[in-house]
């Protein structure tokens, strides 16, 4: 390589280079504020309570705990550690720039905005799969000891994929957020604002309306339905419990796996009728609602990721 070759690398990087140094930056950046550690002590204690909890339960009750071989395929962060952990990743990676100046001087470097937001993005992901990874493994550990030797665990890849899925809806949802606010604290509580308002409506609606197929349409939990000829065969719960919502997809894989000619019944309860009794509104096969599941959960991702990138590029910066 000639001398002026190895000057005009030096100036002008190949584009993998600038960009892994946008996602270095972004990770340290992580380190800085202690978002990893963070992370993984509540991954830890999220995990830790959903295996000692039962146990403690049932020595205070003087009853002995059954074994569970599906434990380890059947547990997840859930909706609440999707959005946890996609708050804490993302909340000030646009916004904190802003705040802090720090934009001015990562601008001036040989990196593109669209550049700077697609390595903050896989930042991202390079941060939840190590969590996660490290959260399902002591999952499998600490189901194994709890509950008996598990069945399938060569699906817990899968459950690992899904729920990376399900968080990058609501990554997609805090990035949006924080790239139209500039603002760490309008970010977290208009996260926070959406995620409680469809917590306390998805419920209510999948459960006492004939509705609830609007929730398959919305981030979070979905609709409330139950896999036929699994589970409980009551007239209060028909099956085993689903949620068909982008929280749902690690789950639901699994079940679509294990069960993949199953249907999927949704029902009304007749709150105000002697006996509540259960209405059946539709069913689904469950391949569509996994498959729904994940194609809306894309969309969203791609959407608001848009949005995202288009307000981070719009931006004006003051020096």
């Amino acid at each position: 390589m000639s001398r002026a070759e190895k000057k005009r690398f030096r100036t002008n990087p190949k584009w993998i280079t600038r960009f892994w140094a946008v996602v270095k930056y972004e990770l340290l950046w992580n380190i800085r504020k202690k978002k990893f550690l963070g992370m993984v002590v509540v991954a830890f204690i999220f995990a830790t309570l959903g295996l000692a909890l039962p146990v403690i339960l049932s020595n205070r009750m003087g009853q002995s705990l059954s074994q569970n071989p599906d434990y380890a395929i059947g547990s997840s962060p859930g909706a609440f550690g999707f959005f946890l952990f996609a708050l804490v990743t993302v909340m000030n990676s646009i916004s904190g720039e802003f705040e802090s100046g720090t934009i001015v001087a990562l601008l001036t470097k040989p990196v593109s905005r669209t550049m700077v937001f697609l390595g903050k993005m896989f930042a991202a992901f390079i941060t939840l799969l190590p969590v996660y990874s490290i959260l399902f493994v002591y999952t499998t550990i600490g189901g194994t000891i709890v509950y008996g030797p598990q069945n399938n665990l060569h699906l817990v890849p899968l459950l690992l994929l899904g729920s990376i899925i399900s968080t990058f809806v609501w990554v997609a949802i805090v990035l949006a957020i924080g790239s139209l606010s500039k603002s760490s604290l309008i970010t977290a509580l208009g996260a926070f604002g959406i995620f409680v308002a469809l917590l306390i409506s998805a419920p209510i609606i999948s459960v006492f309306s004939e509705q609830a197929w609007v929730l398959t349409y919305v981030p979070g939990s979905g609709a409330s339905g139950y896999i036929k000829g699994l589970g409980s065969q009551t007239p209060l719960i028909p099956g085993m419990p689903i949620s068909t919502g982008t929280d749902s997809i690690a789950t639901n894989l699994i079940n679509y796996i294990l069960h993949p000619s199953s249907d999927v019944g949704f029902y009304k309860i007749g709150l105000f009728t002697p006996g509540m009794p259960t209405t059946e509104l539709y069913v689904e096969p469950l391949s569509f609602v996994v498959l729904r599941s994940i194609l809306v959960a894309s969309i969203y991702i791609l959407v608001l990721s848009f949005v995202a990138w288009y307000a981070f590029r719009r931006a004006q910066v003051l020096a």
